[in-house]
């Protein structure tokens, strides 16, 4: 079995149509990739992998068989069924890595794999560097002066190639993003969400600001905060343990606490965080976390959801939310359709 073969064989799992052999095959290296699915491949590691394999092959096929019994020689045909089984495996976990699987209709369990997929984009443009992860993505990023930022999933940041003597500006543009700053009392660390703009001189803070949702979260762990925004005259001064949430449309800015950081920051370590979520926050969330499309059929969109998932697979989170939505949903390659049980 060549390549091209196994490709027509991981084409036709995709369709549902692989015999229980190949589906089993396949299922057990996709089990494998899942476990370490933060891992990277590139094409040179696949093709050296790829030549180990042909080598190995290659070896065995030499091998004299001259003093073996008639009767044992199908070893031939388990050697070229191993083969293939690992190459499949290798262009799996190539695919998987690059690309995410597409999960069969009706095979909830596969869409977990869709989490491997993991992808950012850097570059440099006027004076700026910009950086964008794509969904079921996050990235690390250490500035200059010491300070870190670690940059949600769907999420766009940009920052100048070399801070000015008076100001650290950075603008999060979409998406979420936790800022551990480096102490530097002259140079004031500016964040900036739309009209809102977070000032910290050595702290540390989270700002959610997806443009599908309809509010924009700051919430410190460390440290203090100045939250301004374009159409409020007085800012609003944060403590540890405290946010403020600031309505896109008529930004009113209203201040909560919060009891424990993984609450706000869960989302480092993995973790999903629910308390109150709107239908679009927790869409959001599942959408960019596992790279699935959510599609709501149900008519219900008026939500208040609290809950924590920790370990659970995507599988499992689908269907404690839906339970406790009184919502059915079914599955189509990597996109979730919420239905209603009426």
């Amino acid at each position: 079995m060549d390549i091209e073969q196994i490709k027509k064989v991981l084409e036709r799992y995709t369709q549902g149509k692989c015999t229980e052999e190949e589906v089993q095959i396949i299922e057990q290296w996709f089990a494998s990739v899942n476990q370490h699915r933060s891992a990277m491949i590139d094409d040179e590691f696949l093709q050296a992998q790829l030549e180990e394999v042909r080598s190995h092959i290659h070896e065995q096929i030499t091998v004299p068989v001259v003093d073996m019994p008639a009767r044992r020689r199908p070893w031939r045909k388990w050697l070229y069924t191993g083969a293939a089984a690992m190459l499949a495996g290798l262009i799996i976990f190539s695919l998987v890595h690059k690309q995410g699987p597409a999960a069969p209709a009706g095979s909830p369990g596969h869409l977990a794999v869709q989490s491997a997929v993991v992808k950012t984009n850097k570059v440099v443009r006027n004076g700026y560097v910009e950086i964008s992860t794509t969904k079921g993505a996050t990235e690390k990023i250490v500035l200059a002066d010491g300070s870190t930022i670690s940059l949600n999933a769907s999420s766009r940041l940009r920052y100048p190639e070399k801070f000015g003597p008076s100001q650290r500006n950075i603008y999060l543009d979409e998406g979420e993003a936790f800022f551990k700053v480096a102490a530097d009392p002259a140079r004031p660390f500016i964040v900036h969400s739309g009209d809102v703009a977070t000032t910290a001189l050595g702290t540390s803070f989270n700002i959610r600001a997806y443009s599908r949702e309809k509010k924009i979260t700051v919430a410190l762990i460390t440290g203090k905060v100045k939250v301004d925004h374009a159409q409020k005259p007085k800012p609003v001064i944060l403590l540890p343990s405290e946010r403020v949430s600031i309505d896109r449309e008529s930004a009113l800015m209203a201040k909560t606490t919060f009891e424990r950081e993984d609450d706000v920051v869960g989302w480092k370590q993995g973790f999903m965080v629910f308390k109150d979520a709107s239908y679009n926050e927790v869409v959001a969330e599942i959408e960019n976390r596992y790279n699935v499309t959510v599609i709501n059929e149900s008519g219900k969109n008026e939500w208040r959801y609290t809950g924590f998932f920790k370990d659970e697979n995507l599988q499992d989170i689908i269907e404690t939310i839906c339970l406790t939505k009184n919502i059915h949903y079914t599955i189509s390659n990597d996109t979730i359709f919420l239905k209603s049980k009426n």
